[in-house]
């Protein structure tokens, strides 16, 4: 134990000289989530819309307030379809409205008035969920009589805020990355700089120089996940959590171990830092793709879906969201658990083999 420490500890002291890795680690815990929590937004937000209004009355200026932001930008009058078509097609606006001259005159005799909607669908998400919105304002003006009262109850998330969401699906895919990145790292590191040999010279079993030296770098991407949790989810995000924050350290340190095995893995077929880098993209990218992090699992093609159970991510991230958002019992965690365990000590074992091969 005593000579399992002193590795360990050696393995930290390097990692912490080097500044390079530390940047990249402080970057990717923080800065690099923030970004993507504040940067990618799912939801129609200042929405540039445009209008044709040929009636001449007050009902589509009253529709047309209720255009507003943050969903809308202020909304732009054109003089013609023409023109507000030709904006569309410049991107000067996303969203174009025309009001034809009998919309009021069939409006209050409730016969088929109709109001011409043009989409700038290339951003697709946020051109139909400003559709929904225009659907929404203009069935309010509506005069049916609608027989059923909607409800909605909005659960684990209740003012959808997909800040939240991809914060926290970005955390899990950075240590999924720097978990294999790192772990790669310290191995082929001996190879670069010559001391391979030396490191197979020691009077000491190859065995624990390979659990150390992944150890450690799990003790690192442990430090990283407690910054991340701590600084940018809890303090910048606000996130609340529902669950135990104890269950998600400790699926978090089983998970860090899996994504060790993969690197244990790169290492052992790399020989130097590039195509520790080619690999580690390689080998991720279907990992990530198949987890649920971009792609819900049940749109994907239903082949995806059975691959998506080997997919070691897709545990840890429904695990980490039920933690967090749904509040589930540890014990009832044990299917999410199990999955990150059995896949994570194949790939462990395997990649402990692999790299085993070269002492």
């Amino acid at each position: 134990m005593r000579v399992f420490l002193a590795l360990v500890t050696k393995e930290l002291i390097g990692f912490l000289r080097s500044w390079g890795l530390v940047a990249v680690v402080l970057y990717s815990f923080t800065l690099d989530i923030y970004i993507t929590g504040k940067g990618i937004e799912m939801q129609a937000k200042n929405i540039a819309i445009g209008y044709v209004d040929e009636t001449g009355g007050g009902m589509s200026k009253k529709i047309l307030s209720r255009l507003h932001a943050p969903e809308f930008q202020k909304p732009v009058p054109f003089m013609s379809t023409k023109e507000l078509s030709k904006s569309i097609y410049d991107r000067e606006i996303m969203v174009g409205l025309i009001f034809e001259s009998d919309f009021e005159k069939n409006l209050e005799k409730r016969d088929r008035a109709s109001v011409d909607i043009l989409l700038d669908s290339i951003a697709a998400t946020q051109s139909f969920q400003a559709l929904q919105y225009l659907q929404n304002i203009l069935f309010d003006y509506s005069k049916t009589d609608f027989p059923v009262e909607l409800k909605i109850h909005k659960l684990f998330n209740q003012n959808a805020n997909t800040s939240e969401f991809m914060a926290m699906a970005e955390m899990l895919s950075v240590i999924t990355l720097l978990g294999v990145v790192l772990t790669a790292v310290v191995f082929v590191r001996e190879k670069e700089n010559g001391t391979w040999d030396i490191m197979l010279l020691m009077p000491i079993d190859p065995r624990l120089i390979i659990l150390a030296k992944s150890f450690s770098q799990v003790l690192v991407i442990m430090g990283g996940v407690t910054i991340a949790t701590g600084i940018v989810l809890f303090g910048v995000f606000d996130i609340t959590i529902n669950g135990s924050i104890a269950a998600f350290f400790l699926l978090s340190f089983f998970y860090a171990f899996t994504s060790a095995g993969i690197g244990l893995f790169v290492a052992a077929v790399s020989k130097n830092m590039l195509q520790v880098a080619q690999l580690s993209i390689l080998i991720m990218m279907p990992l990530i793709f198949l987890s649920g992090a971009w792609t819900p699992i049940h749109a994907m093609h239903p082949l995806l879906q059975d691959l998506s159970l080997l997919s070691p991510l897709r545990y840890y991230i429904e695990g980490s969201e039920s933690i967090f958002f749904r509040g589930t019992g540890f014990f009832d965690l044990w299917n999410y658990f199990a999955g990150v365990i059995i896949l994570g000590s194949v790939l462990y074992f395997y990649g402990f083999r692999k790299i085993g091969r070269l002492f």
